[in-house]
């Protein structure tokens, strides 16, 4: 069987580029080594920045209901973060379980046009110039270009030769989904102790994930997780267990900071895990892999359809990779201030952490990369959400899947890859916007016809 593009993995990176690649009339087939869906998940948060991207797809009024919002995190004790001053229509994390993103997305996916394989499993691949040769054990596969968001594991990087250099920064770190008497009062309740840390979050159906680590218990990840193990560090940690009753899963393993040297090697790409992993700190995971989907799938449609600018793919590398070892300083870093062992370092910790984000520009800069408002590209910021003429909003407008340009000049041209919208109020500025919700370009609005081809063709 021969695609266009194949995406190995059906996680939440590869439904959305599915959904996007099919929606931009490309055929694309997604392929899943699981046979079924699973309603067990490690992903919990949704953050702004991803939230703005699923509201660019029609997706986000309908995933929001479905979680709580945490407009504040309180990280270590006296370290708040204040999330409701983002510059965005999300100024919150959003905590709902991944598989109810994987739904939405694979819904999207699905009625767009995009055909989901299950049960295969890939053993291998090899390329050359014309197209990608695909192995399903016996069985083989053809396409024009494949995507690996096939995970941490990856068969697509090792098939490639690509090495995933780093190392193991966590190890023995136990996951509960459990039932509580007692929930506590935030919705996120994260604390810290010289020797163990346990966070805890709702799923919204009465159950609730807890992420726990005792420096104390360092065993295999195959080493099985008891309820009485949870229990004793989340009583450690908060000084309760919150009346913990049962458990509907429980998993131990670790956690690791890596990052492929390249997303591309010819006719491959790599997404989410298969390209980078860091730790759990920020729950920033599902958005990263989900981000670096929305990269790419408007620059394959625009390569695929004959019309993408020359080098327009290579610039996924030049844009993501960036971004992938941003995620793995701030995520680093947020584990390891977690994993100080000294009462005195702990003081240390809380208090400049404290008195440092009581200051407005490092505030902004901190909740601006974790929730991923705060990240743009080189000559690329992200786009606000402008209200537009008609009561409409930018982020409606994208959800076409194309260029939106901005003006209240009348402009024609480009019509299968540009959406013309007038801004609300009119300051004789025209502002090009990617199908990803950044900034292409911006100027007199005399100047849009001008510089349009060096976009668009």
């Amino acid at each position: 069987m021969h695609t266009t593009v194949a995406i190995i993995g059906a996680g939440p990176t590869g439904l959305l580029l599915a959904g996007d690649l099919a929606q931009a009339g490309v055929q694309v087939t997604l392929y899943e080594r699981r046979t079924g869906t699973s309603n067990l998940t490690r992903a919990f948060g949704v953050h702004a920045r991803t939230l703005e991207l699923l509201d660019a797809r029609g997706l986000a009024d309908q995933l929001v209901p479905t979680g709580a919002r945490v407009e504040r995190l309180r990280l270590f004790d006296r370290i708040r973060l204040d999330l409701t001053r983002l510059p965005s229509r999300f100024p919150f994390l959003l905590i709902t379980p991944q598989y109810r993103v994987e739904q939405a997305l694979e819904e999207r996916a699905v009625k767009a046009g995009a055909t989901i394989v299950r049960g295969a499993r890939l053993t291998g691949l090899r390329q050359d110039d014309a197209r990608v040769t695909l192995d399903f054990g016996d069985d083989t596969a053809t396409a024009d270009y494949v995507v690996g968001t096939d995970g941490v594991h990856s068969v697509v990087r090792s098939a490639l030769g690509l090495p995933f250099p780093g190392q193991a920064v966590l190890t023995s770190i136990m996951l509960a989904d459990v039932r509580l008497e007692q929930p506590p009062e935030d919705v996120l309740a994260v604390n810290t102790v010289g020797d163990a840390f346990a966070m805890v979050a709702p799923f919204g159906d009465g159950w609730f994930r807890i992420f726990a680590w005792d420096r104390r218990r360092q065993v295999t990840d195959d080493t099985p997780v008891t309820l009485d193990e949870i229990r004793e560090v989340t009583r450690r940690v908060h000084g309760t267990d919150f009346g913990l009753t049962e458990a509907r899963w429980l998993s131990r393993f670790h956690s690791d900071e890596r990052q492929a040297p390249s997303y591309r090697v010819g006719r491959v790409f790599l997404a989410g895990d298969a390209a980078h992993v860091h730790s759990p700190a920020g729950g920033q995971g599902m958005n990263t892999g989900l981000q670096d989907a929305a990269n790419l799938s408007w620059k394959l449609a625009a390569t695929v359809r004959g019309w993408a600018p020359q080098g327009l793919l290579d610039t996924y590398q030049a844009e993501r990779h960036p971004v992938g070892k941003l995620v793995l300083r701030s995520s680093g870093m947020l584990i390891r201030m977690a994993m100080v062992r000294s009462a005195a370092g702990r003081w240390a910790r809380n208090t400049v952490g404290s008195v440092l984000l009581g200051l407005p520009p490092v505030a902004r800069r901190a909740t601006g990369v974790i929730s991923g408002v705060g990240i743009g590209y080189p000559g690329a910021p992200r786009a606000a959400d402008l209200a537009l003429r008609g009561g409409e909003r930018l982020y409606e407008a994208l959800r076409e899947g194309k260029h939106v340009l901005v003006t209240a000049a009348t402009f024609e041209g480009y019509a299968d890859r540009l959406h013309v919208a007038a801004p609300e109020r009119d300051n004789g500025e025209a502002i090009l916007v990617r199908p990803d919700g950044y900034v292409a370009w911006r100027g007199p609005a005399a100047q849009a016809e001008a510089v349009l081809p060096r976009f668009l063709s």
